[in-house]
């Protein structure tokens, strides 16, 4: 067959047309199907839709469209091919508007639901923030009513007002029928009507305190609604009226003595009061929940109120004890201040009234000494000055005691002669000794120092003592002295448990030990014999006048010398060994130059008279200056006396050699009479010496003498032996202070 030129016609051929009517009407159909579908979903969705009539009918519409749609898919016939084309154009634009608007709408429903449900949420955002909004409304209201009522709570601290004030604010701030406080009794059994808002004078009626409903309170930190028929409840009349509502709330009660430190009482341990809140009568009104915190609040303010006031009263009474023991403590320290002054006022009379006719006294009685006299008169002269010399001594004692007890004794440390003293204590028993017929021995050990660093004066004071002691109470028989260097196993001796030695390079401990045949003490007696005055069970002690004050001093000086001292004795009539260390220093160098002015042996041999000799004798007391002039003639001693500071700087020229001075005169004192002779005489070899003579016995007198430039200081009483070695020592080193 030819190849064929015919032209390929312009549409496609009817069965292709055909088709794609069919394939439009199945699309066509589909999306109306589909399209009431997505508008039941939303309908069902949306909570709220004011239009679901229009969207049945519109939806009704679709759905028969579809269905016709559909049918067209079995009912196509063959027609003209311009309607042919018409149709397939129609169906080919409604069916692709179809699927359009079926997507859009899957996308569009979604955002739509969105939007709604966003709304509904807003909304429910709203409600939530109306709600919060309220409740903070509500909790700034109990919050200013908790202020308010703190503030009216705490402006007292008196309990009473804190409760009466605690029940008026609730009552007004809340609009109570009533309000009630019920507290426990001091028995802790029972609860009592103690304050009501509307009696002035409540009853003071009480209900067990182990009440079921009461437990259930105290057992909750949280107000509780209790019926208005229960004990605590009935505390006003309802009469015909409907009781209100009711709410009871515990109340801790704090004590000062339940707080610790860094901890809060446990509230299990304490007791509580409770507070009952009645609403009005006749009233729907309800306890809400910002009230019932209100009221707990309240009773947490009121607790910690309570405290403060129970502090309050703890302190208010604690400071009255302490003013009245203040009081009394003001009017001890008076009464002891004045017993001080009394006591000090005593001691200066004695010290220096007494000191004077003492002087006379032993004065005297040793110039009588030195003339002829018989047996007779001489025995009844050395009985005056043995007497006198005793109540010296007592004086002394009685002086040092005082000065031990209040603390202002010191020792004068400074280097001494060890074996000097032990000698001059021999030589001041001597007589007495010689008398009894006793035999005292002294032994010192080989390794005892010559020299040592203390309190020679303090010393010499307890050695005389405890050997005057062994003296006194033995009849006959021996004393022995024995002085070593304590050894450590001595230092821990049995009987010093509360001694407690401290071992060193530069210091030792000397132990003394006086053994003597007397009457010896009794086991039980031992600790009195330190005590003051002190009289055993023995008879031949109380004969002999007890122990004095004796052992009392030398028990503090040893104390004082960082020592101890005892006493051991087998019982009466076994004698007895009294036994003291005390600690020494030791001296940097046995070649200092003070060494070489001590000497190895006292007393000073020097001159027994000094003829010639021009004194100069200054003192008020007319019978002390004759007596201390008597002395100087004795001595041979060209004697000029006179009574007053201004007659003594006219007479004294350099052809006195020695001017002895009272140190407290009329008028111009001693110490600056030194100072005008000091004045007078600018050369050191024209200016005589110069020599306090007093009877005061403080270290501030010796320290003033010293500081004005004299030249020594004796105490009164004086001896004749006494005066002629002062007039040695002065004249051989122009110095001399005795030790006070």
């Amino acid at each position: 067959m030819d190849s064929c030129n015919c032209i390929e016609p312009q549409w496609p051929p009817d069965d292709l047309l055909m088709k794609y009517q069919y394939i439009s009407d199945f699309f066509i159909a589909l999306a109306y199907f589909s399209i009431p579908l997505e508008l039941i979903y939303f309908v069902k969705k949306s909570a709220v839709f004011p239009y679901r009539w229009v969207l049945v009918q519109f939806g009704a519409f679709i759905v028969l469209c579809g269905a016709t749609h559909l049918i067209n898919l079995w009912t196509s016939t063959m027609h003209s091919r311009t309607v042919a084309m018409v149709m397939t154009t129609a169906k080919v634009f409604t069916a692709a508007v179809s699927c359009i608007t079926a997507l859009l709408l899957v996308h569009i429903i979604p955002d739509l639901l969105s939007v709604k449900t966003r709304e509904m949420f807003l909304k429910n955002k709203a409600a939530e923030l109306d709600r919060e909004m309220g409740l903070i409304r509500t909790q700034e209201e109990t919050g200013r009513h908790v202020r308010m009522l703190t503030h009216e709570i705490r402006s007292t601290l008196d309990r009473h007002t804190i409760l009466k004030t605690t029940l008026v604010e609730l009552g007004r701030t809340l609009a109570l029928e009533e309000c009630a406080l019920w507290m426990p009794t001091r028995a802790g059994l029972e609860l009592q009507l103690s304050y009501t808002l509307r009696q002035q004078n409540p009853v003071g009626y009480t209900v067990p305190i182990h009440l079921p409903v009461i437990n259930q309170v105290f057992s909750s930190s949280h107000a509780v609604k209790i019926s208005p028929n229960c004990p605590v409840a009935s505390i006003h009349p309802s009469g015909k009226y409907t009781p209100g509502e009711v709410v009871a709330v515990r109340v801790p009660l704090l004590h000062l003595s339940d707080f610790q430190i860094n901890d809060w009482p446990e509230l299990s341990t304490k007791r509580y009061a409770l507070m009952v809140l009645m609403l009005p009568l006749d009233s729907a009104r309800q306890w809400r929940v910002h009230e019932l915190e209100l009221v707990e609040v309240v009773a947490d303010q009121v607790a910690v109120a309570l405290s403060h006031a129970a502090i309050l009263e703890e302190s208010m009474r604690a400071r009255d004890l302490l003013m009245e023991q203040n009081v009394a403590l003001d009017m001890a320290r008076r009464e002891a201040e004045t017993a001080i002054r009394a006591r000090n006022d005593f001691l200066a009379v004695m010290n220096h009234e007494m000191r004077t006719p003492m002087h006379a006294i032993i004065a005297l009685s040793s110039l009588l000494q030195e003339t002829e006299l018989t047996p007779e008169q001489r025995l009844m002269v050395e009985t005056i000055l043995k007497s006198s010399n005793l109540l010296s001594t007592l004086i002394n004692d009685v002086l040092d005691l005082s000065r031990l007890e209040d603390g202002s004794l010191q020792l004068d440390l400074g280097t001494f002669n060890l074996y000097a003293v032990f000698k001059e204590v021999l030589n001041l028993i001597k007589p007495i000794v010689s008398v009894k017929k006793l035999h005292v021995s002294l032994n010192l050990a080989p390794d005892l120092p010559e020299y040592a660093v203390g309190d020679e004066k303090r010393l010499m004071q307890t050695i005389l003592n405890v050997v005057g002691n062994a003296v006194k109470f033995s009849k006959d028989g021996s004393i022995s002295i024995t002085a070593f260097v304590a050894k450590a196993e001595l230092l821990r001796d049995s009987q010093t448990s509360e001694f407690f030695p401290v071992p060193g390079d530069n210091h030792f401990y000397l132990r003394v030990q006086v053994k003597d045949s007397g009457i010896g003490v009794s086991p039980q007696d031992i600790p009195k014999l330190f005590t003051k005055f002190a009289q055993t069970q023995s008879t031949a002690t109380r004969n002999s006048g007890g122990t004095g004050l004796g052992l009392a001093i030398c028990k503090r000086f040893v104390n004082l010398m960082e020592g101890h001292i005892w006493i051991e004795s087998e019982g009466l009539g076994k004698g007895c060994t009294a036994i003291f260390m005390v600690k020494l220093g030791i001296p940097e160098r046995l070649n200092e130059p003070e060494l070489a002015f001590m000497p190895k042996v006292p007393p000073n041999h020097g001159p027994t008279a000094f003829p010639g000799l021009k004194v100069l004798v200054m003192d008020e007391n007319g019978v002390s200056r004759k007596v201390t002039k008597g002395l100087l003639v004795h001595l041979g001693c060209d004697v000029t006396m006179v009574s007053s500071s201004e007659e003594c700087l006219r007479v004294v020229s350099n052809e006195h050699k020695v001017v002895f001075m009272d140190a407290c005169v009329p008028g111009m004192d001693g110490y600056e009479i030194a100072v005008r002779i000091h004045e007078k005489f600018t050369k050191r070899h024209e200016r005589p010496i110069i020599v306090a003579l007093t009877g005061n016995t403080d270290k501030v007198t010796k320290e003033n003498c010293m500081r004005v430039g004299m030249d020594g200081v004796i105490l009164k009483p004086v001896s004749l032996d006494k005066m002629r070695s002062v007039l040695s020592d002065l004249l051989e080193h122009r110095v001399l202070f005795e030790a006070i």
